[in-house]
């Protein structure tokens, strides 16, 4: 994206300047200690404490002393998933996702459907999240203004979208402050309660046990497992986001498994610690659900109403006002993983391939904004809803939860022979396994008529229209595969050859420069339809290659300096081709992340040093045009084509068939 311009200066304020891959501290400087990333990942699983247990309290309705029950379950729970993630974690140290965990370790088919299923989810958390911080800021604000609540949640996605298409480091530095202000209220709240009533928390157990014999002898002992079960399974939400580390890696600082077990610790302390507190103290000071406000808000009401004035209004507006916030972080979550798991999915064609590309801020901004968008989209339809989205919401997450646990456990099976400590690290998966899909069900069943359905087919739409994809892409390259016999036949004539001709180039001459993606059938297909096009015409072969900078590739200096020295290997192989047919030579090599821009910056190189030059590239023509083909193929070539005869340059784009016909090869 060109910098020039009043564009290039509204770019520059809202999203920044271009980062330099040439940086040394590159990585460094955007990658996340742990403290930081649980700021950026922790925050979604923690902010379920805003509805979590609320969600929790009232599913067991009058008999809300059972909780006590849900609380041991609920801790098990979150130390059981962290513990199997934290294996995860160690199995998968450059990022072990939901999807590529349930690729590698069940199928390909099966990580579609556990990627597909995240991607719902993390839509769905970027909206419910906003949506409930929309609900928590306008219940301390004045009643007069709730008729702005859906434009300001609308609002504040937008804001949310430009903050992370500058970049994952700055989004999570903004909320820092406001983060830990959620935690220091909440701790404080949570620590006063205990103080405050200790004879209530000394009787607790008692109650709990007179409770469940007054349940058991109403509804019998099936009917207490019942109860209690529908409210572990309605407080669901409570555990989304634990997954979210294992997904992120990408992001954490060197060493990575370390950092990433540091923030699953962080992450899964803090969760339990103030799920199971704020549960315990709804008890101690029998706070009820009130019409238009949250149980935490009742809850900070009821505690601070003896403190004397102003600071108890003052910090339950504080600690109210801090849950707003941390719902809005949440929803960095959504676009700090959801991005990156398109963009795995894009590099394995299951999703167009520009998904997997990168801004030159480093970061994946069309995933962001198709996140951001989609979640805009459904805050409209649902009017920002909490109570509609939650029904949406969190059954998905289980899906990919199930998928990830069973993928583990088929693996500790198979490593039985070979890892000692095989049957720990199978049980561990085992129970994550039951719990996770024991929710499931549940969730499914309960949610299921409620609307949960429609989670279930859109995830279903979207795994179609994968699988829909994937074909089409296997398609394409089964066809350009057919243009490989040119290679052969290049390697062929390479051997029989008695040497290099040792022509050098003539800058003064007639230069046809080639752009090229790789030594493969498709430039060899390029090269050789423009020698014929063009006969006799040339003195000079130019090639120039850059070497996208994606998803896939941009995990730290090395891989960066391997792709260096690829793109740089693959093109010397296209001049050691030229030589040998009598034509000087030269090439010029970039790595970015906007091959556009990249091949831009070359092409002014090159006509610098080869002012007679006819730039030449490969197009895909497809025989039977439709919109499919022109959405999944970004057209790089015509946008080129546009760019260098708005720059003056000469530039011809040759068409490559793609069909059920041999394509036309010349002979190498």
């Amino acid at each position: 994206m060109s910098q020039k311009g009043v564009a290039g200066v509204l770019r520059r304020i809202f999203i920044g300047k271009s980062k330099d891959l040439g940086d040394q501290k590159l990585f460094h400087n955007l990658s996340l200690i742990a403290l930081f990333a649980w700021v950026g990942l922790g925050a979604d699983g923690l902010s379920s404490s805003c509805y979590g247990p609320e969600e929790i309290f009232k599913a067991l309705g009058g008999r809300s002393t059972l909780s006590l029950y849900v609380v041991v379950a609920a801790l098990i729970t979150i130390v059981v998933i962290c513990a199997s993630y934290a294996q995860i974690i160690e199995l998968f140290p450059s990022g072990g996702g939901g999807y590529l965990v349930a690729s590698k370790l069940l199928s390909p088919q099966a990580g579609v459907v556990s990627g597909c299923a995240l991607l719902v989810d993390y839509i769905l958390t970027v909206t419910t999240s906003v949506a409930s911080g929309g609900d928590a800021l306008f219940s301390i604000l004045p009643a007069a203004w709730i008729g702005w609540k859906l434009k300001t949640v609308l609002l504040a996605l937008v804001v949310l979208i430009f903050l992370n298409l500058r970049g994952v480091k700055e989004s999570v530095m903004l909320w820092a402050p406001v983060f830990f202000l959620f935690i220091l209220t909440h701790a404080v709240a949570i620590l006063y309660s205990f103080f405050d009533r200790p004879a209530e928390l000394a009787g607790l157990a008692a109650r709990t046990w007179a409770e469940t014999k007054d349940t058991h002898t109403s509804v019998g002992i099936f009917g207490v497992l019942a109860l209690i079960m529908r409210a572990y399974s309605m407080g669901a939400g409570t555990y989304t986001g634990i997954e979210a580390v294992s997904n992120g890696l990408p992001v954490l600082r060197e060493p990575r498994v370390k950092t990433g077990k540091k923030t699953m610790l962080y992450m899964g302390a803090s969760l339990g610690v103030t799920v199971a507190g704020l549960l315990i103290a709804y008890l101690l000071y029998a706070v009820k659900p009130v019409e238009g406000s949250t149980l935490n808000a009742e809850l900070f009401k009821t505690m601070t109403a003896p403190w004397p004035a102003p600071y108890g209004s003052a910090f339950t507006w504080v600690s109210l006002a801090s849950e707003a916030a941390l719902l809005f972080i949440a929803a960095q979550t959504g676009f700090l993983d959801g991005p990156r798991v398109l963009a795995n999915m894009a590099l394995d064609r299951w999703f167009p391939t520009r998904f997997a590309n990168l801004s030159d801020r480093f970061v994946a901004g069309n995933g962001v904004v198709l996140i951001g968008v989609s979640a805009f989209i459904m805050m409209l339809v649902t009017k920002g809803s909490v109570d509609l989205l939650v029904v949406l919401y969190s059954i998905n997450v289980f899906i990919t939860f199930s998928m990830s646990q069973l993928g583990m456990v088929r693996h500790w099976w198979q490593e039985r022979h070979a890892d000692p400590t095989w049957l720990r690290k199978l049980a561990i998966n085992g129970l994550g396994l039951a719990m996770t899909s024991f929710i499931l069900v549940t969730l499914c069943v309960i949610k299921f008529a409620e609307g949960g359905w429609v989670t279930i087919v859109v995830t279903a739409v979207l795994v179609a229209a994968a699988f829909a994809i994937k074909s089409h892409y296997q398609s394409v390259i089964s066809c350009l595969k057919r243009l490989d016999v040119i290679v052969d036949a290049a390697n062929l004539s390479a051997s029989q050859a008695t040497g290099d001709s040792g022509v050098k180039p003539d800058p003064k001459g007639r230069t046809a420069v080639i752009l090229v993606n790789g030594y493969n059938g498709l430039g060899l297909h390029t090269v050789l339809n423009a020698l014929r096009l063009f006969s006799g015409s040339f003195k000079n072969l130019v090639f120039l290659q850059v070497g996208a900078v994606d998803a896939g590739n941009f995990k730290g200096l090395s891989e960066i300096e391997a792709l260096r020295t690829h793109v740089q290997e693959e093109c010397e192989r296209y001049a050691a081709f030229a030589r040998a047919r009598g034509f000087g030579t030269a090439v010029y090599t970039k790595l970015g992340p906007d091959p556009i821009e990249s091949i831009l910056e070359l092409a002014g190189d090159v006509s610098a040093s080869f002012p007679n030059s006819v730039y030449f590239g490969g197009q895909l023509l497809f025989e039977h045009e439709n919109w499919l083909n022109r959405w999944l193929h970004n057209h790089t070539i015509e946008t080129l084509r546009r760019r260098f005869h708005m720059a003056a340059l000469p530039f011809v784009s040759l068409p490559i068939r793609v069909s059920e016909r041999p394509p036309e090869v010349v002979p190498a």
